[in-house]
């Protein structure tokens, strides 16, 4: 029998030193230069600065230097304030519970201290000059220095040799140094700031406006290609409101570079909101790109909690899914406009255009004219052929391929010349008049601009979708029962989910209940999925639910995806020969569409040739 191997030797509690739990501390709160550039510019904004200056030498990792013009720090307080947990934030649990500061925990200055060469200097308006401390060996004396402060951190990582180790090139880190000071720009118009690194100056904002610093910061090409996202602004000081710019779909990016959330003036990063923001781009954003944005967020201090995360980028709502379904409409409203909307308003006023025909298919929401679609209107939309109103006034509609040329009109055209060119668009026709259809599948048209090329079934497959959604509006999807309930092994958070989101479910046509203590039970399932796998299906809802703590939204967007997918079959098919009466409607019914500028699935519906444009393909004026 072979023998027992050594118990494992008992060890001692001890208290470990000050230094090493500062170290320990540091861990969390200093990942890299970055994080020491983010904590000092915190403390600097808390104390009024107006001007902010950082300098870096080697990526941050040899020298931090940052200075403002803040209130500054009294000569008998310079020690205190490398201590632990000291602070001049807060004082008591309320002040806990009601932070308005960027900083409030009294960890950063010990942190750094801890891994670094620190130099604190100092001026109040009072004192007669500055004083100097040299955390290292705790001596305190005189400095020449204006009112405010100044924060040197030299050889960071000195102490931890092994962290330092982790860190990326000088070009990395800087880049990651810029970034933190660029993320407080935007949110602080009124403060100036600059970087330096190696003596030169890399980036530079002055104080200025809203409007100003968001060009400064992020550049013309977003403040062209997005919207302005507002809610509550009447609202008192404290309630939920929302501000900021919203991209539109065409300046989506590769990489999330572009998303900025801010909780009442603080950068976060907050799964909640990111998943608002994500949804209402869910159907007409084209796969896996990325949307832009610049968020502000005003709340009550007491319905959020900044104090989660010792790197104060995490935060928790109160009330979550208020602020998600506030996020979330406020975006869809953002995107809901049309391009072709926004750029009339720049077409110049033209002769009015003859009155186009009552559009042939029901309106849409915004529309003028008839109101929700009715019940008995509903099979219209997904008619084999189309209804009678197409082709009243116009010939009949064929399924014959167009003529070899590609091209159909509704007069032939003779010796390459037509005989009157339709008017161009006015402001109340933004997408113009139908010139021909090409190809069977686009419809080219002429506006102001220029030339406009559109795709009649993403175009008609947004129309419909759109005015399906309307119709349906909040009704609960038609449930088929099951003959025999299917069961399958769940967790916890599945069983307690699908307690709680019961009624949620039921409106997706899916009837889940406990079977046992760890099965569950689906007896009913959307008769719009026969096929759907069941049991997946119901995981990822439950999962969706639980994640986000939106029930509604997970509902609304299962809702939508069928919707969307009827609207597909329902659309006009391509080859299918349209008059210009069926053309212009299409393009009226897309001038009253929201975001007719993407189909269900995030590709455009039309874009513009302007006339310089085309003047360059043909080198007109060279």
């Amino acid at each position: 029998m072979s023998a027992l191997p050594d118990p494992t030797p008992r060890r001692a509690i001890r208290e470990l030193s000050d230094e090493l739990v500062s170290q320990i501390a540091a861990g969390e709160v200093i990942e890299r230069p970055a994080s020491v550039v983010r904590e000092l510019v915190d403390n600097a904004l808390d104390a009024g600065a107006t001007q902010v200056n950082v300098r870096l030498s080697a990526g941050g990792v040899r020298a931090i230097v940052v200075e403002d013009d803040g209130t500054g720090i009294e000569p008998s307080e310079l020690a205190l304030a490398l201590k632990r947990h000291a602070t001049s934030k807060i004082g008591s649990l309320s002040d806990l519970e009601r932070v308005a500061t960027m900083g409030f925990r009294g960890e950063a200055l010990a942190a750094v201290a801890s891994v670094s060469e620190l130099l604190l200097i100092s001026r109040t308006a009072a004192a007669t000059h500055a004083a100097r401390l040299d955390a290292r060996s705790g001596e305190i004396g005189p400095a020449a220095r204006a009112v405010g402060t100044t924060v040197e951190v030299r050889e960071l990582f000195f102490s931890t040799p092994a962290r330092r180790k982790f860190l990326k090139t000088d070009a990395t880190e800087t880049a990651h140094c810029l970034e933190a000071v660029r993320r407080h720009a935007l949110a602080r118009p009124e403060v100036g700031f600059a970087v330096w690194h190696d003596n030169k100056l890399l980036a530079q904002w002055r104080a200025a406006g809203a409007a100003q610093r968001l060009h400064d910061v992020l550049g013309a090409d977003f403040v062209t290609h997005s919207r302005e996202l507002a809610h509550g602004a009447e609202r008192p000081a404290g309630a939920l409101r929302l501000a900021g710019r919203i991209g539109t779909p065409e300046a989506a990016r590769a990489r999330a570079d572009h998303q900025f959330v801010y909780v009442n003036g603080r950068f976060v990063r907050d799964r909640l909101i990111a998943h608002a923001l994500r949804s209402a781009y869910e159907d007409v954003l084209h796969g896996a790109r990325q949307p832009a944005y610049v968020l502000f967020i005003d709340i009550d201090p007491a319905r959020v909690d900044v104090n989660v995360h010792p790197t104060k980028i995490e935060v928790r709502f109160r009330d979550g899914r208020e602020l998600h379904q506030t996020v979330r409409h406020a975006a869809e409203n953002a995107l809901a406009a049309s391009r072709a909307v926004d750029a009339s308003a720049a077409i110049p006023a033209a002769a009015p255009a003859p009155a186009a025909a009552t559009p042939p298919w029901p309106q849409p929401r915004g529309a003028t004219g008839q109101g929700r679609l009715a019940l008995h209107e509903l099979a219209t939309l997904f008619a084999a052929e189309p209804p009678a109103a197409w082709a009243a006034p116009q010939p009949a509609i064929t399924a014959e391929a167009p003529p070899a040329g590609g091209v159909t009109a509704e007069a032939p055209l003779t010796g390459g010349v037509t005989a009157e060119a339709p008017p161009a668009g006015g402001d109340e026709q933004p997408l113009g008049q139908a010139l021909a259809q090409l190809g069977g599948v686009y419809v080219l048209a002429q506006n102001a601009h220029g030339l406009v090329i559109v795709d009649m079934h993403a175009a008609h497959e947004r129309v419909v979708y759109e005015r399906l959604k309307a119709t349906l509006g909040e009704r609960a999807l038609q449930a088929q029962p099951l003959l025999i309930p299917l069961a399958f092994a769940a967790s916890p958070a599945e069983m307690a989910t699908a307690q709680e989101q019961r009624e949620s479910l039921l409106e997706l046509g899916l009837d889940v209940s406990a079977l046992s203590a760890g099965t569950l039970a689906v007896r009913s399932r959307p008769s719009a999925l026969p096929d759907a796998d069941l049991a997946e299906l119901v995981r990822s809802v439950l999962a969706e639910m639980a994640q986000v703590d939106a029930a509604s939204g997970v509902v609304q967007r299962a809702r939508d995806e069928l919707l969307a997918t009827m609207a597909c079959h329902g659309a006009v098919r391509a080859n299918r020969r349209l008059g210009i009466a069926e053309m212009n409607a299409l393009l009226r019914q897309m001038e009253a569409t929201e975001r007719a500028d993407q189909c269900n699935h995030g590709r455009p519906t039309w874009r513009q040739l302007t006339m310089k444009e085309l003047d360059a393909l043909f080198l007109r004026g060279r």
